[in-house]
């Protein structure tokens, strides 16, 4: 394995990681603490967990592209 495949397996993990940690973040503070506040409808909630189900759809994704980096730099 290269140098630059290290860094660019190490860069996609980075990037994976603070997209699950601000996808979360982002929904708690939505769904418990703004939304309330602010007196949104249920629909508004339910919009909130859509949109974070989308973050971690996509993190998936990229999960399996780190995990095939990774499997193709081994070989």
């Amino acid at each position: 394995m290269t140098r630059e495949q290290d860094q660019a397996i190490a860069a996609k993990g980075r990037h994976i990681a603070l997209v699950i940690a601000g996808t979360i973040s982002l929904w708690v503070v939505l769904s418990l603490f703004i939304g309330p506040m602010l007196g949104l409808p249920g629909r508004y909630a339910l919009l909130f967990d859509f949109a974070a189900l989308a973050g971690m759809i996509y993190a998936l994704v990229n999960i399996f592209q780190l995990w095939r980096m990774r499997r193709d730099s081994q070989r």
